[in-house]
C-alpha cells in the first residue's frame, strides 16, 4: 500500500510478523474515559415543576463531550490541547489517501514518529497521553470511541474494510476469504489501538484462500486487499 511521505511503521503488505506472542488483550484502557452517551435509557419527562429528569441532563452532557471530543480528518493536533488521549475511529475511507500518525514531538523527523498508517475503510488509534502530535490527512472526521460498549457483531466483513472491533463490529470466530492474487491479502489481529509491533497478535499475506481464527479475546482485526471475509465457524 502506497504511503503519503513516510514509512509506516507498524505491519504492512509484505511483512510478517513470526511468532508473535499472544496476550490476554482486553479492550484499550486509554480510551476509556471518552464517553460516548449512547445508550442511556434516561428520558426528559418532566418532574413537578417542570424539572427534567438527571439522567436526561447527563446524557446530554455526555452527548456533548463527545462532540466536543472529536476532531476534523485533516490537520496536526496537539495532544491535550487540541484532542483528548483516547480511542477514535474514521469511517469510510477510500483508496488508501487517508494517512494519521502519532509522533512524540513537532519535529516532522522520522524518529519522532511512534505509529503511522494509510487506512482504507475504518481505522481506530489510540492516541496516548505520552504522545504530543497527531497527524491527520485526507480523513474522513474523526469520532471518540467508548471502548466498553458493545454493538451488533456481524458474521462478515468487507476484505479492504480496515479495522473492526471484535465483539462490537464482529463476532469472534473463524473466518474465510477466497481468491486473493498476488500475495495482497493482508490481516492482523491486534491486542490494542497503538499500532506498534506488540499490538500484533498474529498476521499474514495470502495468496488463494485465507482462513483465521479471531479469538474473543482480541480487540482488533484488521484487513487490506483481501476479498470479503465470512464466518465459517
Amino acid at each position: 500500500m502506497g504511503m503519503k511521505g513516510k514509512i509506516a511503521l507498524g505491519a504492512v503488505v509484505g511483512i510478517v510478523v513470526i511468532g508473535a506472542v499472544s496476550a490476554n488483550s482486553g479492550d484499550d484502557s486509554d480510551g476509556g474515559s471518552q464517553s460516548s452517551g449512547k445508550g442511556s435509557s434516561s428520558s426528559a419527562q418532566a418532574k413537578p415543576g417542570g424539572a427534567k429528569e438527571k439522567g436526561s441532563a447527563e446524557a446530554a452532557d455526555a452527548a456533548a463531550e463527545e462532540k466536543k471530543a472529536a476532531f476534523e480528518g485533516d490537520g496536526q493536533f496537539q495532544v491535550g490541547s487540541d484532542v483528548k488521549p483516547g480511542t477514535y475511529r474514521t469511517s469510510g475511507n477510500e483508496d488508501g489517501m487517508c494517512y494519521w500518525e502519532r509522533a512524540k514531538d513537532a519535529s516532522g523527523e522520522m524518529d519522532s514518529l511512534l505509529a503511522n498508517d494509510n487506512v482504507t475503510g475504518t481505522s481506530y488509534v489510540t492516541i496516548k497521553a505520552t504522545d504530543k502530535i497527531f497527524k491527520s490527512s485526507d480523513c474522513n472526521d474523526w469520532e471518540a470511541v467508548d471502548t466498553m460498549a458493545k454493538g451488533s457483531p456481524a458474521s462478515k466483513m468487507a476484505g479492504d474494510g480496515g479495522m473492526f472491533r471484535v465483539g462490537a463490529d464482529i463476532a469472534p470466530g473463524t473466518y474465510k476469504s477466497t481468491g486473493n492474487e498476488d500475495d495482497m491479502c493482508y490481516w492482523e489481529r491486534a491486542k490494542d489501538a497503538e499500532h506498534g509491533l506488540d499490538s500484533i497478535i498474529a498476521n499474514d499475506n495470502v495468496s488463494g484462500s485465507a482462513v483465521v481464527t479471531i479469538s474473543a479475546k482480541d480487540t482488533y482485526f484488521k484487513t487490506s486487499g483481501c476479498t470479503d471475509w465470512k464466518k465459517t465457524g
